[in-house]
């Protein structure tokens, strides 16, 4: 009779213990600091010493017109920006792996460095090309006879948060197309030679072998996408517009900082973070789960 192999659970205990306290004092603490701050009148003045007031900053939140702009805003570049940066990384990686160019790894190189680059760098050259005098983007229009198109991106209210959403794509479709090429190259060659012999083309083979074939990992570039959204667009809605003009390009994290740090309304601040919190593990989780319900 074979021996019972007893587990170490004093050795996976003491493995796992220094990443489970990290996990603890910089993930769980600080949400949980979070929430009980929501709570709270907490200002600048009065940080340790705020007084409890339930979900009074709740109820004012839901009636701050800015909040509801703010809101409006991520919600618009949730809506679009993901999509839009999967699906262009998705063409990207596999233009890179099915073409035959001497010149592939340069180009992956290329497309991966802006997400290498520090989004306050990538919000600075964004401005300079966007900017309405000396921007890059209206000189070329003008250059091209297109003056009549040139307009001032990121100071009217129709165009400025559009401008961080293309910011915001250039930066992240690099990583994700990393990904993807990843996925593609495990892919057997005999499966695009086969469908080559029977004539399909570069975008028959995309939608109807790639896609289908690297669903999973598109689905969790997805998710990643989303985080990215919320955690970048303050940074860019920061530095690119100020989040205006009359807050058209505010988004969420932006209005958080604007209300604890330049108002001092640390109670207020910390109600929006704990409601963007849940917004973002909602988003997530759902994600996922129409995902999965499409593989199976």
């Amino acid at each position: 009779m074979k021996k019972a192999i007893k587990t170490p659970w004093l050795f996976i205990a003491l493995s796992t213990l220094p990443a489970l306290i990290l996990t603890i004092y910089f993930l769980l603490w600080p949400a949980i600091q979070v929430f009980w701050l929501s709570l709270t009148s907490a200002t600048t003045l009065n940080f340790f010493n705020a007084k409890f007031v339930g979900l009074d900053n709740f109820k004012y939140m839901f009636g701050d017109r800015r909040f509801i702009q703010a809101l409006q805003n991520t919600f618009k570049l949730l809506a679009v920006t993901p999509v839009i940066t999967v699906l262009f990384a998705l063409i990207l990686a596999f233009t890179v792996t099915q073409s035959k160019l001497k010149e592939r790894s340069f180009y992956r190189t290329v497309f991966f460095f802006p997400a290498i680059v520090s989004m306050t760098v990538i919000g600075i050259v964004w401005s300079f090309v966007f900017h309405p005098t000396m921007g890059i983007l209206n000189s070329l229009l003008e250059a091209i006879g297109l003056g009549a198109l040139a307009q001032p991106w990121i100071g009217q209210r129709s165009t400025s948060l559009w401008t961080i959403a293309v910011a915001l794509i250039w930066q992240a479709a690099g990583y994700y197309m990393v990904m993807h090429i990843a996925a593609i190259d495990g892919i057997t060659k005999d499966v695009y030679e086969a469908a080559t012999i029977d004539g399909a083309g570069p975008a028959r083979k995309l939608f109807s072998i790639t896609l289908p074939l690297v669903k999973d990992i598109v689905g969790i570039t997805f998710v990643f996408a989303i985080s990215g959204v919320l955690n970048h667009s303050f940074v860019l809605s920061s530095i690119m517009t100020g989040g205006g003009p009359n807050g058209a390009s505010n988004v969420l994290l932006y209005y958080i900082y604007k209300q604890g740090m330049e108002n001092g309304s640390f109670g207020y601040a910390m109600a929006i973070a704990a409601f963007t919190l849940c917004l973002a593990v909602a988003l997530s989780v759902l994600s996922r789960l129409l995902s999965s319900k499409k593989e199976g």
